[in-house]
């Protein structure tokens, strides 16, 4: 049998459950915890012991099961939820989470910290019974139920096998919650000719148990298996109605060879009508406890999403993006033939287009708080690690972004919240020097904004110190000493590989590592890294990226006979260029409303041949707080740009980011924005500086232009 499908699933509802798990346990140490909460957690370490059995993972059911004791006498009230408790049941958390991780991995589980685990948990369980842990909503304190007869009737559907699951090992955990008094299988349905399929489910079984148990536990043995499946569970008590509703399933063969397992078990007497009620038992007007476990019925909320691979996914995407080229060489076709007709179809073709595109990719759109969800516990280790009490708050978290995006996200935010505990909040002494309160605060934030999405991670620490950065650049020979730096340029230092101005080497700084990762891993994404920081106050890492990797909205322009794209959430308007006064020479910049507007012209820093035209153009584009005008010849306007990933031999340009291929089939270059403003930002910072008669010292002068400053 291929198991492969049914233990996917077992290993992501498990991998939810250990994320829930966590996060309950990281919010309650600060607040009271609530009656929900303590339940979440015990059937966490429930559900998957149970379902670990099934699969015959033995090491997780054995571990799981002390853990859930633990939780159980929490969850009563015997014992109180305090750090060291919640310590011992985060170790936990990751010990399951690293068996199953092994699974996942066709690894031997791994021994890990479990007998120190185990040891620690033995010893909470041993304390006497304390104070009932607060809770916010009123709760009971039952004790569990006394050892109860249930009779089960057990119709595993006819896909059972071929999903991947055994019924014996339900039986086979079901027995480890109590006794199995007695088991029969009903074989009416055994196909006795060729018609037998051997990965077919053909059995029936009825069994008489006893657990100190109750119904919802006896269900959720079976609840993994419901799909196609009809489970009857019902106290012994409830026997009548329980043999009705039983005999209500089947056909009569099988019927008859229930009644025969039942009469062997002194639970059936035949009468004169074989529909009769048992002779021994007197009706009840109780319903079981546990009617049929239908799987339409329960998992109709379930029915509503679908499981899909990333790889066909990914596919999809694909074939969205050929869809568009070849939708906008259609309209081209159409319009060199000016036939209005065919026109018509096509601007409605495009439209359609622009749909499927828009849906296609808000399937791979998700929360970016998936990826926050792990931070809390990052903030509690590293804080305990380092004797800082920090509070992390989170906003924003139901911002979606390309779930490609996401996953690469991970480790440069890590990267920047552990630099944030490590480097910007300050130990409690020199918080107390600086009238703050003991505890810091890390923030994480995410927005949309003009077509992208913004990430901030901002803390209330000491700030950068800016003369600190610059003399470890000049010791590090990063820059010279008669280096003209604006405030964004000596942050963007810290950036550099191997740069670090920890005094000591450490678990978690000091070798320079880091912050590279982050500004390489952040622009591999197309996006950008700016910092704002206040001496004393703290400092703010912005993170901008685009929604997708995959289709954007671009720009079109002509430079001479090429065709570039600009990416059209960073144009922010497009005017004439203005004629110098007695037409001679190229302006190097512009008087924007006010504001100065550095120009880049694209011909002479593309290197590309021929002479402008009379007329020329500029596309004002913007990233953050900067803007620059990119000079070209002409203005071809908005284009749905399929972004294809260029060959290895041009992956160094700097100012290209991709290509794409336009409706008649000719290859247009995408321009990389970042790269763009910062040259034309650094070309007009140095002809700022030659225009002055006196330099200042290094970093102590703002640029001429306002919009390239940090935007305090």
């Amino acid at each position: 049998m291929d198991l492969e499908l049914a233990m996917q699933s077992f290993l992501q509802e498990s991998a939810e459950l250990l994320d829930e798990m966590e996060s309950i346990l990281l919010d309650a140490e600060a607040d009271s915890i609530t009656a929900e909460q303590l339940g979440a957690l015990f059937r966490s370490m429930h559900t998957i012991k149970g379902s670990a059995g099934l699969f015959g993972l033995d090491e997780i059911v054995r571990f799981t099961h002390q853990a859930e004791n633990l939780l159980d006498q929490l969850r009563d009230g015997h014992l109180q939820l305090d750090a060291g408790l919640s310590g011992v049941l985060l170790r936990s958390h990751d010990h399951v989470k690293a068996q199953l991780a092994a699974v996942a991995a066709g690894q031997v589980i791994p021994a890990g910290e479990q007998d120190s685990i185990l040891a620690d948990i033995a010893a909470l369980l041993q304390q006497p019974a304390g104070s009932p842990c607060a809770v916010t909503a009123s709760t009971s304190s039952a004790e569990p139920p006394d050892d109860s007869d249930w009779l089960l009737s057990l119709r595993f559907g006819r896909e059972v096998l071929r999903n991947g699951m055994d019924p014996a090992s339900f039986v086979r955990y079901l027995a480890t919650l109590g006794q199995i008094q007695a088991i029969a299988s009903c074989c009416s349905a055994l196909p006795a000719d060729d018609s037998f399929d051997p990965e077919c489910n053909y059995l029936r079984l009825e069994i008489q148990f006893r657990g100190a148990v109750d119904a919802d536990q006896l269900a959720g043995v079976f609840a993994f298996a419901s799909e196609g499946s009809q489970f009857i569970i019902s106290p012994r008590a409830q026997l009548s109605s329980h043999l009705q509703q039983a005999l209500q399933a089947g056909d009569a063969a099988e019927q008859q060879s229930c009644r025969d397992i039942w009469q062997q078990w002194g639970l059936w007497q035949p009468a004169a009508d074989s529909t009769a009620l048992p002779a021994a038992v007197a009706p009840s007007d109780h319903k079981p406890a546990a009617p049929a476990a239908d799987s339409k019925a329960g998992r109709s909320s379930e029915s509503r999403f679908i499981k899909v691979e990333a790889g066909k996914l990914d596919r999809l995407i694909n074939l969205v993006g050929e869809l568009v080229i070849a939708g906008a060489a259609a309209n081209l076709l159409a319009r060199s033939h000016g036939s209005s007709p065919l026109l018509e179809s096509t601007v409605v073709m495009a439209g359609l287009i622009e749909q499927i595109r828009s849906h296609t990719l808000s399937m791979r759109m998700v929360p970016i708080g998936e990826t926050f969800s792990r931070f809390p516990r990052v903030v509690r280790d590293v804080g305990h690690e380092l004797g800082k009490s920090i509070k992390l708050e989170i906003s924003g978290a139901d911002t979606e972004l390309d779930k490609t995006m996401v996953d690469k996200l991970a480790d440069p935010l890590t990267h920047l919240v552990r630099n944030a505990i490590d480097h910007g909040i300050e130990d409690v002494q020199q918080r107390r020097a600086a009238g703050k309160p003991d505890q810091g605060h890390v923030w994480l934030n995410a927005y949309h904004e003009s077509g992208s999405v913004v990430i901030e991670v901002a803390d209330d620490g000491g700030g950068l110190d800016q003369q600190r950065i610059l003399a470890k650049a000049l010791q590090r020979g990063i820059i010279s000493s008669d280096a003209m730096l604006s405030e964004q340029d000596i942050y963007r230092l810290i950036f550099a590989a191997g740069f670090s101005t920890a005094e000591h080497i450490s678990n978690l700084s000091g070798r320079g590592v880091g912050l590279d990762v982050v500004q390489k891993n952040i622009e591999a994404l197309r996006g950008t890294v700016e910092i704002d920081s206040e001496s004393g106050l703290g400092t703010t890492f912005r993170l901008r990226l685009p929604l997708t990797l995959a289709i954007i909205d671009g720009f079109l322009v002509e430079v001479g006979s090429s065709t570039f794209v600009i990416p059209l959430e960073t144009v922010v308007e497009c005017m004439e260029l203005p004629a110098t006064p007695g037409g001679a020479g190229m302006p190097e910049r512009l008087q924007l409303r006010g504001e100065v507007l550095p120009l880049l012209y694209l011909r002479p820093f593309l290197e590309l041949d021929g002479e402008p035209g009379r007329r020329q153009n500029v596309v004002v584009i913007q990233t953050g707080s900067q803007r620059v005008g990119l000079v070209v010849d002409a203005l071809q306007g908005e284009f749905q740009t399929v972004i294809k990933p260029l060959g290895s031999l041009f992956r160094h340009l700097k100012a290209i980011s991709g290509s794409t291929i336009l409706g008649n089939g000719a290859v247009a270059l995408i321009l990389d924005v970042l790269a763009l403003i910062q040259h034309a930002t650094q070309q007009e910072a140095g002809r700022y500086g030659q225009e002055q008669d006196t330099c200042p010292p290094a970093g102590s002068r703002q640029p001429h232009n306002n919009d390239t400053s940090s935007g305090k």
